[in-house]
């Protein structure tokens, strides 16, 4: 088949009766057998390569949807149609449904980063960069991609030394007293919170009008871990509180602009997340701004954790999924960070662990009336 023909009614169709619809997917169903709402969350991942060899991992494991991986833009700055359309293909010639993409705003430290001057706040080399996000969105439409996740941040994810867990893991941790803020500063310089809200609000008031055109939902990663006010190495992490959140959601107000909703980060903001989090999953899902799930379990709290595995944290996971169901979400949950071992270089254990775990819960909150 030719890919710009996949596109055409009959392609789409074909295709849906083996792959699960995730396009205009009603938030919450009904039970045909009562009047009670059944969870339409999918087990998912954001693991790459999108090679056919881990396309088959997913699929013998019960991924059914996932969030994929482009080949890099290369020297233009965005991808073409025909990028997409072949990723697509890929992915669904083994029975799986492409619901995300990310946009090179990856979680790396800035000087790693593609499209570094957008955060950096630089033009006109942030106007160019943001014209080639713009572009990526209106060809992740064309291709049939519904959603898009990205990061606004400098500092990257921050960690101290790892922990040793159960089994010989180990355990990312951070513990902020620990942390060394060597160099002082990031090549950045100095970026208190008001300068980084005025780089945020340049991108969405830029790029969230184009995402709601095409109708392609804009996820974006909460800033990992919240910092002090005062930020680490010069920077504030605005995205690094519920307060921050609440704000980054209501400015360039859009039903496609929310949030790839880390319950893992979030539980890091907080002082109790074994009490605290299901208030925070309500309060976005009630507002339809939670467009992916990262379900991730920690031990501990603000400013000191460990990654751990999802059964054995400090938030209650089966608690944590009811929520989500109560909010009528009805988009992907993923493992996230999983831990290693010596044999488990890759995670490929830990994650097959996590996709049983997240499939089972969404089984139990779907049996429960």
């Amino acid at each position: 088949m030719d890919r710009r023909e996949f596109l055409s009614l009959g392609g789409v169709c074909a295709i849906a009766t083996i792959v699960p619809s995730r396009l205009n997917q009603p938030l919450a169903e009904k039970e045909s057998h009562g009047t009670s709402r059944k969870a339409v969350m999918k087990v998912g991942t954001q693991m790459g390569p999108t090679s056919d060899e881990m396309l088959q991992f997913f699929a013998r494991h019960g991924v059914t949807n996932i969030c994929g991986y482009p080949p890099r833009p290369g020297a233009k700055g965005y991808w073409d149609l025909d990028d997409l359309l072949r990723l697509r293909e890929r992915v669904e010639s083994h029975g799986i449904a492409l619901d995300m993409i990310p946009l090179p705003l990856s979680s790396r430290y800035i000087t790693a980063a593609e499209n570094p001057n957008i955060m950096l706040g630089k033009s006109p080399q942030r106007d160019r960069e943001i014209g080639n996000i713009c572009e990526m969105i209106r060809v992740a439409a064309r291709a049939g991609i519904p959603a898009i996740k990205y990061n606004l941040t400098i500092l990257g994810v921050l960690r101290s030394k790892p922990t040793a867990g159960r089994g010989g893991s180990s355990y990312s941790t951070w513990v902020y007293g620990k942390a060394r803020q060597s160099p002082p500063l990031t090549e950045a310089g100095l970026v208190p919170a008001d300068l980084m809200w005025e780089r945020i609000t340049y991108f969405l008031e830029r790029v969230i009008p184009v995402a709601t055109e095409y109708k392609v939902r804009m996820a974006c990663h909460p800033h990992d871990p919240g910092v002090p006010p005062e930020g680490f190495r010069g920077v504030a992490r605005v995205l690094g509180t519920v307060d921050g959140l609440k704000r980054f959601v209501s400015i360039a107000e859009s039903d496609y602009h929310g949030l790839n909703f880390c319950q893992g980060s979030i539980a890091e903001m907080l002082q109790n997340p074994a009490s605290e989090i299901f208030d925070v999953i309500r309060y976005f899902g009630a507002r339809r701004k939670i467009f992916n799930v990262h379900f991730r379990n920690i031990r501990g709290k603000r400013d000191s954790f460990q990654e751990v595995y999802p059964d054995e944290g400090d938030v209650d996971m089966l608690r944590a999924m009811r929520a989500y169901k109560e909010g009528g979400y009805s988009g992907m949950v993923m493992p996230d960070h999983a831990p290693r071992h010596a044999q488990d270089r890759r995670g490929l254990q830990a994650f097959a662990f996590a996709f049983g775990y997240i499939k089972a819960l969404i089984q139990a909150v779907n049996a429960e009336v």
